[in-house]
């Protein structure tokens, strides 16, 4: 009897060890195999950690792609030179709205190129490592903003008839404690340098680039401010059809540039493993056998793990411009990440992916560089900058540039 129940019991554990084994095989059938057609030289992954910079570290990282791309040399530009500057440009904007606009850890491309263009830009190692002043080994903005916001909001919405100046004081004490003092002088490969004599020599030109959106709501081929609080420096970006859009993207990896895109990657179909896709919610849930309603209430991270199971043959949505513009005027498309488009790859069925760099240090699947498909960039695409010369020429001459 006891011979008969163990060898029962191996039974039933070999039958199960098979069934974990082919539903792992079939989990791993689907995880894409991913051939590279075009990758173009990019500067080292970078770590945001707790703080809301991926539009400092995007671009900078877009930069340095730029000066990689004009001269073969590898630089580390200075996030915290970035926010340092941007962070009391945005407050100094807020109190001359009294407060009716927003403060914020975030912020868009155009912080970067007007950081560069008005006070130049200096390499890492010139300010504290980022956290270091605080005692913690990356940012962390968590403390720094507990106390910014309110000094700011406190100025802002001052019941006084005339405020003095003095508060910029502070508030640059406040940057400087926590992000380090912006030097004026500095030695870099044993020359000294200003932050604007060190800008000059990196060998690109700020006047060539420019921001590329594509929505309805204004006429194609026109420059409008999109309308989104991080852009509260209200830079102008081109307005293309959804399609032209693409082919700047398309256009510029080919011709060996990078681009710095911003965009929504609250979807579920954007995987912490390394992967986006724009699913197509209706034809995902069906493939489980569920109805749309259990498909709405699964918990996020429940999506996840339906869409890692289904990897690359995930059903995708056929983005449009009027799903564009639907979703970004009921909220759902929303601008919360930016991140680095440098080449193209395909999987094992021929399904094309753009390799995207992020600011999240080495992790997901790929070490820091995520595979997002054409669909989902084409369908969460907020805008991106870039450099005009990696634009066809057919849409520059449309574009007056």
């Amino acid at each position: 009897m006891k011979k008969i129940l163990t060898l029962a019991l191996m039974a039933i554990m070999a039958l199960s060890a098979s069934a974990a084994n082919k539903k792992a095989s079939a989990k791993d059938a689907n995880k894409p195999v991913f051939t590279i057609i075009k990758e173009n030289p990019i500067t080292s992954i970078k770590d945001q950690n707790r703080s809301g910079t991926c539009w400092d570290y995007s671009t900078l990282s877009f930069f340095e792609a730029e000066i990689l791309k004009a001269t073969g040399k590898t630089y580390d530009l200075c996030e915290s030179f970035v926010a340092n500057k941007t962070y009391l440009e945005r407050a100094i904007q807020v109190v001359r709205y009294h407060g009716d606009c927003q403060f914020a850890q975030g912020g868009s491309s155009e912080d970067v190129l007007q950081t560069m263009k008005t006070h130049g830009i200096v390499p890492e190692g010139t300010m504290p490592f980022p956290g270091s002043l605080y005692g913690d080994s990356l940012n962390n903005f968590n403390e720094f903003f507990s106390v910014l916001e309110p000094y700011v909001n406190a100025i802002a919405k001052n019941k006084a008839k005339k405020i003095s100046n003095a508060w910029k004081n502070g508030m640059q004490g406040i940057l400087d404690a926590y992000l380090g003092k912006c030097p004026e002088k500095f030695t870099y490969e044993g020359k000294e340098y200003t932050p604007k004599t060190f800008m000059a020599s990196l060998g690109i030109n700020l006047d060539d680039y420019v921001s590329i959106t594509s929505y309805t709501h204004h006429p194609f081929y026109t420059a409008f401010a999109v309308e989104v609080q991080d852009n509260w420096r209200f830079p102008l970006s081109y307005n293309l059809p959804m399609d032209e859009m693409m082919q700047i993207i398309d256009n510029a990896v080919e011709k060996g540039y990078t681009v710095a895109w911003g965009g929504d990657v609250s979807e579920d179909g954007f995987t912490r493993k390394g992967l986006a896709y724009a699913i197509d919610a209706k034809k995902t849930q069906s493939l489980q056998g569920s109805d749309m309603a259990k498909w709405l209430k699964l918990t996020t991270d429940k999506k996840r793990n339906i869409i890692d199971s289904l990897g690359c043959t995930v059903p995708e949505v056929i983005p449009t411009q009027e799903m564009r513009q639907e979703r970004f005027d009921n909220w759902e498309l929303t601008d919360d990440h930016g991140m680095l488009i440098y080449g193209v790859a395909k999987d094992q069925n021929g399904k094309e992916y753009y390799m995207v760099k992020n600011s999240w240090g080495e992790s997901g699947d790929y070490k820091g560089t995520w595979y997002m498909t054409k669909a989902f960039i084409a369908a969460n695409t907020m805008d991106f900058l870039i450099n005009k010369n990696a634009i066809p020429a057919e849409i520059r001459k449309k574009l007056g540039l």
